[in-house]
């Protein structure tokens, strides 16, 4: 188990600080509530995990080799979260009404692009593997717990935003609410793009 602490703190503070996952989960659970949000959640574990676990296996092998890769894709994932924060406050067809769901597909695809989450497995892959077991053995063991301990934090960040939800029933705080979300997005994709 003492070993094992170390990355357990590790997933607590990666799946529990503010990133692109969260914002979403916040904007989802104050326009969706924590039940049409709990896919995305599910998705964004689910995605993590499968990252972990094959990055794990090799991918950082690949990302050493040509690490063109690596920075086409933290490119692709700030673009993306810039269109995500595009979509939740400038789309002329979403100003007035409540951002379309993020779905369990849609949130788990979102991790191969989500540069903390590529942080996040390259870090657990090259720091916390347990070598005592096995490359197949303990790529399981990280990612499944990197899942357990993900869905108890995302689920707070999504908590919160239901919360937060309930003021929002005026047009005008919600244009304000998805104006800051969105910046905080769009400032987050900036950040990670360095």
């Amino acid at each position: 188990m003492n070993e094992l602490l170390p990355l357990l703190t590790y997933c607590a503070l990666m799946s529990g600080t503010p990133g692109p996952n969260n914002m979403m989960l916040v904007a989802s659970g104050a326009h969706h509530g924590y039940r049409r949000t709990l896919p995305a959640i599910l998705g964004m574990v689910t995605g993590v995990a499968t990252l972990t676990f094959v990055t794990c296996l090799s991918l950082g092998a690949v990302f050493a080799t040509w690490p063109l890769l690596h920075d086409a894709l933290r490119l692709a994932g700030t673009v993306y979260m810039l269109v995500l924060a595009w979509r939740l406050v400038g789309s002329p067809a979403t100003r007035n009404r409540a951002p379309e769901r993020v779905g369990f597909a849609q949130a788990a695809l979102f991790q191969t692009v989500n540069p903390k989450s590529w942080i996040r497995a390259v870090t657990v892959a090259s720091v916390f593997m347990p070598t005592q077991l096995g490359v197949p053995a303990g790529a399981l063991l990280v990612s499944g717990l990197g899942a357990v301990v993900g869905i108890p934090c995302l689920s707070t960040w999504a908590l919160f935003g239901t919360w937060i939800g309930r003021f929002l029933g005026d047009p005008t705080r919600r244009r304000m609410f998805n104006a800051i979300m969105a910046a905080s997005l769009a400032v987050l994709a900036l950040l990670l793009l360095r």
